[in-house]
């Protein structure tokens, strides 16, 4: 599994050991195929681990999710953050700053997109209620989970615990906090795995990082937006079953916003629970579409 990418040089732990690391090269023949974090992949050549023993990566298996990312909406070349993570944590805080709610919408559009499970985590709920931001995913059926720095992040521990999970924020929400909390030794395990990028800093890189109890997390540096121009609103739709079964009497063409203007669109004659789920992922719609 690859745990750090760094100029050139890719990091990576055999068979999960996150004590066993190999530092490797792309192999001539896989070209310009991307590595990421998150990756498992084929090695050959020194996998001892010693200081200058340089193994390379010839093969990458099939991902079984990917999170994508474009720099902005009108960017035609999407970039692969992160492989296989198994669940997206999109870490918002409820005060200081405040949270950025079109923020969340498209981190839940790409996980959605990616085949990723997103879970909703909020920060400093010292600060500030969460049932505003509850109440406006409850539709989606989303987990939500709320931390504060006088209480230990248990119900997170237990969350992430043998998984493979990956965490997106923007800077300021407490992202940093919350995986120095998860991990003990974090600060020094960051360093180990990017010392081949000579002293870079580790929060401007995606580094994936061993859990206590198993499984890893993967952080990402922090962002102020997430573009989506590799992402249909199909795909979004697509994520629940009830609504991709209805949009299939939609008229061709057919956005899903509903009247106006699309006046018939299926999705405005689902009631309940199927009804409020296609007025949120409404709201997931808007996001996709707007500039952000």
């Amino acid at each position: 599994m690859v745990v750090a990418v760094d100029r050139g040089r890719w990091t990576c732990v055999l068979h999960g050991d996150p004590e066993h690391r190999v530092t490797a090269m792309r192999a001539r023949e896989l070209g310009r195929t991307p590595v990421v974090v998150g990756d498992r992949v084929g090695l050959v050549g020194d996998l001892s681990g010693a200081t200058d023993a340089l193994a390379r990566i010839v093969r990458v298996t099939e991902r079984c999710s990917v999170l994508r990312r474009t720099a902005d909406d009108t960017d035609p070349y999407e970039r692969v953050v992160v492989a296989n993570a198994e669940q997206l944590l999109v870490v918002a805080s409820l005060a200081d700053p405040p949270p950025r709610t079109g923020l969340i919408d498209r981190c839940l559009v790409a996980a959605y997109a990616g085949g990723l499970e997103p879970v909703l985590c909020l920060t400093k709920g010292d600060l500030a209620a969460p049932d505003a931001l509850i109440e406006r995913y409850a539709a989606l059926d989303l987990p939500v989970l709320v931390t504060r720095p006088e209480e230990p992040p248990d119900g997170l521990r237990r969350r992430l615990a043998t998984r493979v999970s990956a965490l997106v924020g923007h800077s300021g929400v407490g992202k940093s906090t919350l995986v120095n909390r998860l991990v003990p030794d974090a600060a020094r395990a960051t360093a180990e795995v990017s010392a081949v990028g000579k002293g870079r800093h580790t929060s401007a890189s995606v580094v994936a990082l061993a859990l206590p109890r198993g499984g890893w997390v993967i952080d990402t540096p922090g962002i102020r937006s997430f573009g989506l121009a590799h992402v249909s609103v199909d795909d979004v739709v697509s994520a629940f079953g009830d609504l991709a079964e209805a949009i299939g009497d939609c008229p061709r063409g057919c956005t899903h916003l509903g009247p106006p203007p699309d006046p018939e669109c299926a999705l405005d004659g689902l009631k309940g629970a199927a009804g409020r789920r296609a007025l949120s992922v409404r709201h997931l719609i808007v996001a996709l579409t707007e500039t952000g």
